[in-house]
């Protein structure tokens, strides 16, 4: 038999038990109360995102229809990204002041302006372009645009500000643009500014001025030249000497020039010249220096080619030439600065007919050659065609203190220079080499057939007649019109025949009607006589300084075709 006191413990236990089940069915049916609120919670939270979503389709919709065209636009000055708060309301300050803006610039004036929730204050910056909708809010950014003039960086004031040179050769204080980082800003760089926001939009650039200008010493000589055996002394007199033996020069108180001027009549040789110096120059400190690295180079810059639309680009442009000089004539290498067509770009101040450039341009030229900065090393040669149109500044002692005329070549010069083209390696005619005994004599005989054409005492020499304003008449020869360039067109038209008689099955090589042929088509094939410039030069080196009346063709006999100086 059991005890009962076993009976009366289970009936505690069951008690219990009972108890615990009643506590879990109550949080059973309190789970599922709770689950039935939010199950109704969730389907009112769907319904209000599927509203909010159809909210934000239509927003779309109306935000993108106010991104259609016409819109105004409008550069931004200044971005505030600020949120008002109960100090700020307390002050009297009103949301203008504090709430998020752009101050841009639009028609000419500074406008405070709202942002469209398209674009996000964060990724606008000053300098930005914004399109404007009707409502003068911005909606849509443009991102940076860098144009205007061309400046130079003087002082960086702050991350907003920086002091500039303008063209003019004022200085003020602009904005920085969002674009330019002030941190890797520094005196001298050049920028973009837009005068109308006052602002620096953007970098130029170093321009490959530098690289395309500068050059390894050209492969041309003194040997290479024909027919100015007399300038190339003056010029090796004027620059080697001083490059070669400075010591002497300095014992006798003498600077090196700074400067040549190489002018006359177009086609003689002056870029050869000056090409023939820069190689020169690089021979004579090899040869000084054995066993080092030293070189010469030569900066070829032409007048035209440099001239910038943009103001000021063109004085850069020069102060980059100059430093890129001394910085090679620095390490003991001699570098020539040669300006060809020197009156485009340093004519007589005051001559512009639509803008003064040179106004500034020849001011900074005269600075770089007169600059505290040393110009060892380096000599500036100048080539002109117009010596008459260079500032006379420029040409004053102390700068292109030495001017070289280079002539029209008389007979000898052309004979010289005939031959230089007529060189050894040219095929000669069988009947030229069968008449004359040898190729090298009868390339020889090519070039006397060419001097009788063009100096000798016939007819056929007879080019052109002037009349003077004195009444009197001049005639002048083929020969006295010739220049280095001329000669060249000569061989070459030569050659052209000569390859076309070939062709058409006639014995290989130059002959002596494809000279007569060649110098014919020079001279008399031209439409027009010489121009009056051209016909004056001539005269004047035959010290005939009269003014000219009237010009014809020799061969047509007289004046009866007058043609009017």
């Amino acid at each position: 038999m059991s005890d009962p006191d076993d009976r009366r413990v289970s009936i505690q236990d069951y008690e219990r038990v009972l108890r615990q089940l009643n506590v879990a069915t109550d949080n059973r049916r309190n789970l599922d109360r709770q689950l039935r609120m939010a199950g109704e919670r969730n389907q009112k939270l769907v319904l209000a995102l599927e509203r909010t979503k159809i909210e934000i389709e239509n927003m779309r919709l109306s935000i993108a229809q106010e991104v259609t065209p016409p819109l105004n636009s409008a550069v931004i000055l200044a971005v505030h990204e600020g949120q008002m708060t109960y100090d700020d309301l307390s002050s009297a300050k009103t949301p203008a002041e504090i709430e998020p803006y752009l101050d841009v610039h639009l028609s000419g004036r500074r406008v405070r302006i709202t942002a469209s929730p398209l674009l996000k204050l964060a990724d606008l910056a000053p300098g930005m372009t914004v399109l404007l909708n009707d409502k003068n809010e911005a909606v849509l950014s443009l991102g940076f645009e860098s144009y205007g003039e061309i400046v130079t960086v003087r002082e960086v004031l702050s991350n907003d500000r920086v002091v500039i040179d303008l063209p003019n050769q004022s200085k003020t204080v602009a904005r920085i643009s969002g674009a330019l980082d002030p941190e890797h800003m520094s005196i001298g760089d050049t920028l973009t500014y837009d005068p109308k926001i006052a602002m620096v939009t953007g970098t130029v650039p170093h321009t490959d001025a530098q690289e395309l200008v500068l050059e390894e010493v050209p492969d041309i000589t003194y040997a290479n030249i024909g027919g100015l055996s007399s300038q190339i002394s003056q010029i090796q007199d004027a620059v080697e000497l001083p490059f070669l033996h400075p010591e002497i020069f300095r014992q006798y108180n003498l600077t090196p020039p700074k400067g040549i001027l190489l002018y006359g009549p177009p086609g003689n040789g002056k870029t050869l010249i000056a090409k023939a110096v820069a190689n020169s120059l690089a021979a004579r400190v090899e040869a000084m220096y054995p066993g080092q690295k030293r070189t010469g180079y030569f900066l070829n810059i032409k007048g035209p080619e440099l001239l910038d639309k943009y103001v000021g680009e063109t004085e850069r442009q020069i102060r980059d030439i100059f430093t890129a000089a001394r910085e090679k004539a620095v390490e003991g290498n001699p570098v020539v600065v040669f300006f060809d067509e020197m009156e485009s770009l340093f004519r007589t101040r005051g001559t512009g007919r639509s803008s003064d450039v040179e106004t500034t341009i020849v001011p900074q030229l005269l600075a770089e050659i007169d600059g505290v900065e040393s110009l060892d090393n380096v000599i500036v040669i100048g080539a002109t065609n117009r010596e008459d149109m260079i500032d006379p500044a420029v040409m004053r002692p102390g700068r292109l203190d030495i001017k070289i005329r280079i002539n029209r070549p008389d007979e000898e010069g052309a004979r010289e220079i005939f031959e230089l083209y007529l060189s050894d390696d040219l095929p000669v005619s069988p009947q030229v080499i069968e008449a004359e005994g040898s190729a090298v004599s009868g390339l020889l005989a090519l070039v006397d057939r060419a001097m009788s054409q063009l100096f000798g005492q016939l007819d056929i020499t007879r080019y052109i007649r002037v009349r003077l304003t004195d009444g009197s008449e001049k005639v002048l020869s083929r020969g006295q019109f010739l220049s280095g360039a001329v000669i060249r067109n000569i061989v070459d038209a030569a050659k052209k025949l000569a390859i076309k008689d070939q062709l058409s099955g006639v014995d290989a090589g130059l002959n002596f009607a494809h000279i007569n042929e060649a110098i014919r088509a020079e001279f008399e094939d031209q439409v027009e006589t010489p121009q009056t410039a051209e016909v004056a030069d001539v005269l004047a080196t035959l010290g005939i300084r009269e003014g000219i009346d009237a010009i014809v063709p020799a061969r047509e006999g007289g004046f009866n075709a007058e043609v009017k100086a």
